[in-house]
């Protein structure tokens, strides 16, 4: 049964959470409203629809878009249920289809390389998936920014989400070895106060560099380094690196193809910290022929061959030691 809003539009209440979930996923009303050719009034309307139902603010709007209420984030849970559940139920008329929206988040970096293309093989065997890549280098609340799946290269804390290892990075110290060849090859963090060095570091000529506390040992510390180059790009620091300016830290992921030719080299190996793990994390339990548990299906097995064929090539490469 269709409810007025404002005598000029109706709107019913599962119209109203598609809106609102569309605003979330989207960081603003306008932005909603857009997807789904309505007015920007629209939008608000559909909110205050929600909001009059359950008795309490759901939405807060800030400089920086859309924030949930600890009572919208349970909301939300519930809207993306029902519209799950109803997407579901049109399904079983067209069998065996994934269909609806993914929200997905990676880090920039990993996200462009590894994960893009995983995600494009997806979307050519499911057409009827629409998908938004939020490629960001930090940490996304994936409640509140409405992701359906994490890419974490990170030691993870305990939480409801349900994470599933794909494999693991390093952090490596490289150079080209036009550097390497003018500048020497440092054998000790210790000398790197004697080199260029690239940082990542958008505030300041100095980094933190974490390596072992010696060679083998399990320990580690930070070590100050002055980067002649400070940059906030990865890609670009390592691009930096490839054309002779100076040591730069990466993930091994970040070097693999260079170091494969030559075009990098891997120094200070010893003391290089504990691998860290590479995580997809979602909610528990996702729909059969959901776009959650189709990219999960279709991703995780790519993207653990992919990092493993990284360690195993990463393990056995000679270094400047060797």
């Amino acid at each position: 049964m269709k409810r007025s809003i404002s005598g000029t539009e109706t709107m019913d209440r599962l119209d109203a959470m598609e809106m609102a979930v569309a605003a979330i996923d989207e960081g603003s009303l306008a932005a909603a409203a857009r997807r789904f050719g309505r007015s920007a009034a629209a939008a608000t309307r559909a909110v205050a629809l929600l909001e009059e139902g359950a008795g309490e603010t759901l939405l807060l709007r800030t400089t920086r878009g859309l924030r949930l209420t600890e009572a919208g984030e349970r909301h939300a849970a519930i809207w993306r249920d029902v519209l799950a559940r109803l997407a579901e139920t049109r399904n079983q008329q067209e069998p065996n289809v994934v269909s609806g929206t993914l929200v997905l988040t990676a880090p920039e970096l990993f996200g462009r390389l590894k994960v893009a293309p995983v995600l494009e093989s997806f979307l050519e065997l499911h057409p009827k998936v629409q998908t938004r890549a939020l490629l960001l280098n930090r940490m996304v609340d994936m409640a509140s920014e409405g992701v359906d799946v994490a890419i974490r290269l990170a030691h993870l804390q305990d939480s409801s989400m349900v994470a599933v290892k794909l494999g693991e990075v390093r952090q490596v110290i490289c150079a080209s070895p036009a550097y390497l060849s003018r500048c020497g090859q440092p054998q000790e963090p210790a000398d790197l106060s004697d080199h260029h060095c690239i940082g990542v570091n958008p505030y300041g000529n100095r980094d933190l560099w974490t390596f072992r506390q010696k060679a083998g040992s399990p320990r580690t510390r930070s070590v100050q380094v002055q980067t002649q180059l400070s940059i906030t790009s990865a890609g670009a620091g390592l691009d930096a690196a490839l054309r002779g300016k100076g040591l730069v830290r990466a993930l091994s992921y970040q070097v693999a193809e260079p170091l494969t030719a030559g075009h990098l080299r891997r120094v200070l190996t010893p003391f290089e910290p504990e691998a860290v793990p590479v995580s997809m994390v979602f909610r528990p339990n996702p729909r059969r022929w959901s776009p959650v548990r189709g990219f999960v299906d279709h991703a995780v097995p790519l993207l653990r061959r992919e990092l493993t064929q990284i360690a195993a090539f990463i393990d056995w490469l000679p270094t400047p030691q060797d």
